[in-house]
Parts: C-alpha cells; structure tokens; sequence
C-alpha cells in the first residue's frame, strides 16, 4: 500500500515521528471539523489546538530534515 510507504523511513522501517505527526495532524483537522458545529462554550482551550499543531508540525519537520540530512 502506497500510504505505508509514506510511513516509512529511508532505511525501509517506520518512522514514529511521522506517525505522531501524520495523527496529530488527522486528530487535529478531525477537532477542528467537529468544533465547526459546536457551540464556542465547548471549544478546546487555544493553547491545546496549538501545541497540537506544534507536535504535527515538529514531528513531521524533524522527519523531512533527517530525511534530506544524510
């Protein structure tokens, strides 16, 4: 399957870091959909949403700079 390529480093194993990237960056665009039709008294706070985007975007940046490193 081409997705598990995706999750997979140079070396032909999985990357943990961008299986935490590649979820946080599912759960946080499944949180922000969902929320889109909530009321604003049952949002999650901001500092959550961004230290989520913060871990999907560090785990997935580390991943590409190894990646382009060696």
């Amino acid at each position: 399957m081409k997705f598990l390529e995706i999750i997979k480093d140079e070396k032909g194993q999985f990357s943990s870091k961008r299986v935490a990237g590649i979820l946080c960056t599912i759960m946080l665009c499944v949180t922000m959909y969902h929320n889109s039709f909530s009321p604003l008294e049952v949002a999650p706070s901001t500092a959550l949403v961004d230290a989520v985007a913060l871990l999907a975007f560090g785990a997935l940046g580390l991943s590409s700079v190894e990646k382009f490193k060696k």
